[in-house]
């Protein structure tokens, strides 16, 4: 099995639109059914046969409270590094086991450089007060790795000093570099709120994450408070949690783009094994990434599938916990 993991692996990293994701989908439900325990159980307890399963749509989706509970582990492994949600208060942060860091790493450096261009050519900043506190987040390790990829070293993280993150932006803002501010949506407002920067060439990613610290904005009202603050035409938002090692963005108001392995369904709120591939409702998400824990998670996200093949989030389900991500509106 170490060998089909293996050449898994390597299609899922040098996968493309061209490939059938159908082929490789099935590929991968097959090999988690037979290595994960937990998810094994969970499709025999649905009575589903694995082998009578033809299309991506009809796989069993496994609830993402599991990762709260349960060690989703697809094989047997020490991992290398373990995400943990932000959580608030008391509540059960999910957990990601991740077996080869060096895969996410290669994974989420192709998604943002199909969309963005090469790291090398760019400076990375990251405003993400409360997750640098915390050596287990994804997102940071995500924006640490891009920043070392970069080779610069104005690339850097800013807690609560935004200060000196106005006066480091009125310095670059004259050096003709490509900059890229990774941003939570608490951190970004605060600082509009004591700044005003007039730097039209700069990327904004917001990356969600209220944290109950305000009244949650939808994401227009956002974009154009971020928009006045920093002098930019465009804002930018990523699409991402502990339980996925695949990234969404956007790069205007039409909605987020799936990387090639990555697939957005909408699931019937009254029959879970119903899936769509368009209109309103509760978000599964297909992660081919996802090798080594599970790639086929119903989350408790409600969203959209688009006329354009794009998403948006529209919101938590009403009966689920508040995280730290992805809270905005649309």
């Amino acid at each position: 099995m170490s060998n089909l993991r293996s050449e898994l692996k390597t299609k899922v990293l040098n996968f493309s639109v061209n490939q059938s994701f159908n082929d490789l989908a099935l590929s991968v439900f097959r090999y988690q059914y037979e290595q994960n325990k937990i998810y094994h159980e969970f499709v025999e307890h649905l009575s589903v046969f694995p082998d009578k399963i033809q299309h991506y749509s009809k796989i069993p989706f496994l609830p993402i409270g599991f990762f709260k509970t349960q060690k989703i582990l697809s094989g047997s492994f020490k991992e290398e590094q373990v995400f943990e949600s932000s959580g608030t208060g008391s509540e059960t942060r999910s957990r990601h086991y991740v077996k080869d860091i060096d895969f996410y790493n290669k994974n989420s450096v192709k998604i943002f450089e199909s969309v963005f261009g090469s790291l090398e050519e760019k400076i990375i900043l990251g405003m993400l007060p409360s997750y640098i506190e915390r050596g287990d987040s994804s997102l940071v390790h995500m924006v640490n790795y891009f920043m070392q990829q970069t080779k610069n070293s104005d690339s850097a993280f800013y807690l609560n000093d935004f200060q000196k993150l106005a006066q480091k932006l009125e310095v670059l803002k004259n050096q003709n570099k490509e900059v890229v501010l990774f941003g939570v949506t608490f951190a970004l407002i605060d600082f509009c709120n004591t700044f005003k920067i007039d730097f039209p060439d700069l990327k904004i990613i917001e990356t969600g994450g209220m944290k109950g610290r305000g009244k949650e904005l939808i994401r227009a009202e956002l974009h154009q408070l971020l928009k006045n603050g920093f002098g930019v035409k465009n804002v930018y938002s990523e699409y991402g949690m502990t339980e996925l090692l695949s990234q969404a963005y956007s790069v205007d108001e039409n909605g987020f783009g799936m990387p090639p392995q990555m697939k957005i369904l909408i699931r019937d709120l009254y029959d879970p094994m119903a899936h769509f591939e368009s209109g309103k409702g509760a978000i599964s998400i297909i992660d081919l990434a996802n090798i080594d824990s599970c790639s086929f998670i119903a989350t408790d996200d409600m969203g959209e599938i688009k006329s354009n093949g794009r998403f948006d989030i529209l919101g938590r389900m009403d009966t689920s916990e508040i995280r730290g991500c992805s809270l905005l509106t649309v």
